[in-house]
């Protein structure tokens, strides 16, 4: 029996990778999906992969960290869907790396902006739906970069410990309504954004050397754990984080 049948999903980043993946395996399992993300062609690639699975999408190309645009994104998503039930919150990310001592403050900035301002946005417009409806699941990707310390990447880290703080904190706020808010945090996963890392000279060797199972993780593991978190099988899991990262966090 599909895991979501009938719910209505929200993912944003949903263009490639981890975001797109998610959408997809949501699909699969029989909820309707609205995909949010910048770039529109990729977009309507995956709506159209989601319409061949019977089911029906509904598409945004949008910037997240635009308060208005979303906002009104959102609005038009869920009255396309008829609902919503899950909302994933998986845009975000870094492009770089650099020693806080020289870091540009613009740089600092974007980060926040891309991964925990572009949250805020997303969770005050959908919200009052999911607290009216006294029903849903919020899913906010964050990192293990988030729980461990990661040099040259204070950036990244700050901003991602700050989405698991936010998601703590609104599962206390949003309990009383049977709304859930759950934090995904993937380690090191093939996507186009490691692919530098695995091309690099030891083949990502690197990379993998705090991993106990020394390989990279799947785009598919981070999505059946985004179903998990989405479903009755978590119902009375709020405020967690769900590690997904080979072991990394473990090891001492």
């Amino acid at each position: 029996m599909s895991q979501l049948e009938g719910k209505k999903a929200i993912v944003t980043g949903a263009s490639r990778g981890i975001g797109r993946e998610i959408a997809l395996e949501f699909a699969r399992q029989g909820a309707d999906v609205a995909l949010i993300a910048r770039n529109e062609e990729l977009l309507n690639s995956a709506a159209q992969t989601v319409r061949e699975l019977g089911r029906t999408a509904a598409v945004e190309a949008v910037d997240v960290t635009d308060e208005e645009a979303i906002s009104a994104a959102i609005a038009r998503v869920i009255e396309a869907l008829g609902g919503v039930d899950i909302v994933v919150n998986n845009a975000g990310g870094n492009s770089f790396s650099a020693p806080l001592v020289g870091l540009r403050f613009s740089g600092w900035q974007k980060t926040q902006r891309l991964n925990v301002e572009s949250t805020v946005h997303v969770l005050q417009a959908v919200g009052p739906t999911l607290l009216e409806q006294k029903s849903g699941s919020v899913i906010n990707l964050a990192s293990v970069a988030g729980i461990v310390g990661s040099p040259l990447m204070s950036h990244y880290g700050a901003a991602k410990a700050a989405v698991i703080s936010l998601s703590r904190s609104l599962a206390v706020e949003w309990a009383w309504a049977g709304v859930r808010v759950n934090t995904l945090l993937p380690g090191w996963i093939e996507t186009d954004l490691t692919q530098f890392l695995r091309d690099a000279p030891d083949g990502g060797k690197g990379a993998l050397a705090r991993v106990p199972m020394q390989r990279w993780g799947t785009t598919a593991e981070i999505a059946a754990g985004a179903v998990f978190l989405a479903s009755d099988a978590s119902s009375f899991m709020t405020g967690q984080e769900l590690v997904l990262d080979g072991g990394l966090t473990i090891m001492p």
